[in-house]
């Protein structure tokens, strides 16, 4: 339903606390029910007020534009109007929008109705607010106020900013730690968005080395399930506080449905969970629903499902984010008896797409906009080539458990990844050259470690060949890497992978396969840099951080270099 806007006219009540104020309830042990079973914080409480009550789950914002901004929240106006229930009464839910945190300069105000048709979530796109400024928000539902949110607006087309600076994360697995990095996130004030690059939450059960269990304990499948994940992952304090601070800008990977997912089906989905594509459609629809972000261009639920899109900052960047599942061939198949000829022949074929033909022809024409002096990309797997010759076997496999199936021996290192999809790299690289596109820089998750490469004309004869564009990539929240995969001591086993690597991939010129984390891009006329922060220990709530690397790209250099001067 599209919100009714209002003009203020009534006093604005008193604001709560600024700040997400978060419930701080124990994990139940398996078998307690679901609600408290939910919750992630670690100590017990024995009240809650009504505003933790009714808006559980948290306020959230995303995707800024100029004038307007999507703002989130999700209401429980029961007791039994549970994520998933289907029950509880269809309500009217307040938004309001304020110049000040006390919301006595109230800007925008409207209602929406919601209910267990979609699952008692609310997303408004909030308009007519002013270019490149911060603002306040909040919800209101029978004279409960939710906490108070802050978000902002993207600069004025024709405006010029400084800088524009973005905490950078990808996958984070609820089962595998604590969501530190978001609370280090939050705890800053110095930037402007959250960039998720993928794999937000993950479909999959509990296991026996799990640090907290998912809810439900099982891999998800169905409508309920999908929305009890993502109503578990809002009620993370750690993440629910960096909702609250920052708008989020997304895309997703795969396991926001469930591993290796392509067009038509997907390596972890079983002939007994039914027909793929209605549980593809479940999971874009919970999707929509609980997470601040416009599908096929509105905040309203229901009406597309298109993610692909382009965000501004002003002259100086344009944020193209890619849709990489949605539209791509299968896999190629790498079990015996195929032989490595046939299945590099496969992943080179011309046919195979990993962006679909719309999305490429989309994505070509906005690098060639001459708007904005950067190009960022937000693409959810990696796109340089990597070769892994030379690696022992057990390396190898070690590097496939994180990173997705590959060949026992050959050139490409991750067949989910555009290795898989040559043909559609090359017609991305042939464009940037051929048109002399410069500043364009690749933000990747997906691959569980932290990474800075080149990305060549022509990986053969490169460096005597130019650089066209360069990546950066993100390590993961928690989802596990090589340490963890392999048992060893952190940084031990690792080095001689990430050296044989590098030896054998020129352009890449920083690689860590054992730290988990979060990295900040700060942009800037004169360059573009990432500095990469990594986790003490990912099974701690309380985990410390610290900067581990900082790699930057010079305007029209195309080329990325190390720097031992962090950000301002």
């Amino acid at each position: 339903m599209t919100p009714r806007a209002e003009t203020p006219t009534e006093p604005a009540e008193t604001a709560v606390p600024a700040g997400p104020r978060i419930p701080r309830r124990g994990l139940l042990a398996a078998g307690a029910s679901v609600a408290a079973a939910a919750s992630l914080s670690t100590a017990a409480r024995a009240t809650t007020t009504a505003s933790e009550r009714v808006f559980r789950h948290g306020v959230a914002s995303g995707d800024p534009l100029p004038t307007a901004v999507v703002l989130w929240t999700r209401v429980t106006p029961r007791a039994a109007a549970t994520p998933g229930s289907g029950v509880g009464p269809r309500v009217e839910v307040v938004w309001e929008v304020a110049e000040d945190r006390d919301f006595s300069r109230v800007v925008r105000r409207g209602r929406v109705a919601t209910g267990p048709k979609r699952d008692h979530t609310v997303k408004v796109d909030a308009d007519r607010l002013a270019p490149g400024r911060w603002y306040f928000y909040r919800f209101r539902l029978d004279g409960v106020t939710s906490p108070v949110g802050r978000t902002r607006t993207a600069p004025a087309a024709s405006a010029a900013p400084d800088r524009l600076r973005l905490g950078v994360v990808s996958c984070s697995q609820l089962t595998d730690g604590f969501f530190a990095a978001y609370r280090h996130l939050a705890d800053r004030d110095d930037l402007d968005a959250v960039l998720h690059l993928g794999d937000y939450l993950y479909e999959g059960g509990n296991g026996d080395d799990d640090v907290r269990p998912h809810v439900p304990a099982r891999e998800i499948v169905s409508l309920a399930d999908y929305r009890r994940r993502h109503a578990q992952y809002k009620t993370d304090p750690d993440l629910q506080r960096l909702h609250g601070r920052y708008p989020f800008i997304v895309t997703w990977d795969d396991h926001e449905v469930t591993n290796d997912s392509w067009r038509a089906g997907a390596e972890n989905h079983q002939p007994d969970e039914g027909d793929y594509l209605k549980r593809k459609a479940r999971a874009q629809r919970v999707y929509d629903e609980w997470m601040p972000v416009r599908l096929s261009g509105t905040a309203a639920t229901g009406d597309g499902t298109r993610l692909f899109r382009r965000l501004t900052w002003g002259t100086l960047a344009d944020l193209n984010l890619l849709d990489l599942r949605s539209y791509r061939d299968e896999m190629v198949t790498t079990a015996a008896p195929f032989p490595l000829p046939q299945i590099q022949d496969e992943a080179d074929d011309p046919d195979r797409t990993i962006t679909g033909n719309r999305q490429m022809a989309w994505l070509k024409d906005s690098l060639l906009r001459d708007h904005a002096q950067w190009k960022l990309i937000g693409n959810s797997v990696m796109i340089a080539p990597l070769s892994f010759a030379q690696l022992p076997r057990d390396a190898v496999e070690a590097i496939n458990a994180v990173t997705g199936e590959g060949p026992a021996d050959g050139v490409p290192l991750n067949l989910d990844q555009w290795d898989g999809y040559t043909a559609d790299r090359r017609e991305l690289i042939a464009h940037l050259d051929d048109n002399g596109i410069t500043d364009t820089v690749f933000l990747t998750g997906d691959i569980h470690s932290a990474w800075a490469n080149d990305l060549p004309l022509d990986t053969g004869t490169y460096p005597a060949t130019r650089s066209v564009a360069v990546e950066m990539v993100c390590t993961s929240v928690t989802s596990s890497n090589i340490d963890e995969e392999t048992g060893a001591p952190p940084r031990t086993a690792t080095l001689a992978i990430e050296a044989t690597l590098q030896a054998n991939n020129r352009h890449v010129k920083y690689l860590n396969f054992d730290d988990h984390g979060y990295s900040v891009l700060d942009v800037d006329r004169e360059r573009a840099q990432m500095d990469y922060f990594v986790l003490a220990d990912k099974r701690r709530r309380d985990s410390a951080a610290h900067r581990t690397a900082s790699w930057l790209t010079r305007s029209g250099s195309q080329q990325v270099e190390s720097t031992t001067t962090p950000l301002a």
